[in-house]
């Protein structure tokens, strides 16, 4: 699945020139400094990086969960795409092995795509249809994988679902230590863990971690994690929300 796909976020209509023109370097920069930094990144390098105030910002975008939505509303819909394609497969299994695959390689994306996919932030409508398009593909494709024998019959949608978001936070210091596609191996472990007994096991790809990368990974998935930055503390801008 191409990063990016589907719709773009809606520009509000009869903006100025110069209004629209701020709007769009604002989410561009927040998209490169979510990116860079995941969605905790402080909204004040956000506007210094657009080259407006904070003034500005907060004008088109009050809140944190308003910014979010219009930067990554185009990935989220293309990863529901990849749902609809999923749901679609005649084998089950392979439905669900291939739309894992999509949206493990969204969330090697950037740190802010993985932040926004593997947990939870209030009031950003189009990531609240995002989780409910997963877990009814999840859903739908775990029923059909059990009948058909490919899936062992005890795993629920919410065993997967929370392994799947756990497994998912690893992905960006994966990528850091080990490669881009470094999270491949350890999806394929997981899945295996899945299936029913009668199929038997599959050769792992990629290669394992050694000892030096192990380490860096667990480093970078700690709360001390190296983050860049732009001199910035944050200040009041970081809470998301304009100030009264």
């Amino acid at each position: 699945m191409t990063v990016g796909e589907g719709s773009e976020a809606p520009v509000p209509p009869r903006l100025r020139r110069d209004a629209r023109r701020n709007r769009e370097r604002l989410v561009e920069a927040a998209h490169a400094v979510f990116a860079e930094q995941g969605l905790e990144a402080p909204l004040d390098v956000i506007a210094r990086r657009a080259r407006v105030g904070n003034a500005t910002l907060y004008r088109h975008f009050p809140t944190r969960a308003a910014l979010v939505d219009a930067v990554f509303r185009g990935q989220l819909t293309g990863t529901m795409q990849a749902g609809e394609r999923a749901r679609r497969a005649a084998d089950a299994w392979a439905g669900l092995a291939d739309y894992l695959d999509a949206v493990f390689a969204t969330l090697a994306a950037d740190r802010g795509t993985n932040d926004l996919m593997t947990t939870r932030l209030p009031d950003v409508e189009t990531l609240d249809a995002v989780h409910a398009h997963n877990r009814e593909t999840v859903d739908v494709l775990l029923e059909r994988a059990r009948a058909q024998g490919g899936v062992r019959a005890d795993v629920t949608t919410e065993d997967l679902l929370f392994a799947l978001a756990a497994l998912g936070r690893a992905v960006p210091p994966l990528a850091a230590a080990a490669g881009p596609d470094a999270w491949r191996r350890p999806l394929a472990l997981f899945l295996e863990g899945l299936r029913g007994p009668a199929a038997g096991p599959r050769p792992l790809p990629g290669r394992p971690l050694d000892q030096e990368e192990l380490g860096r990974v667990l480093g970078e998935m700690g709360p001390h994690r190296t983050r860049p930055t732009d001199g910035s503390t944050g200040g009041a801008a970081a809470g998301g929300t304009a100030p009264a």
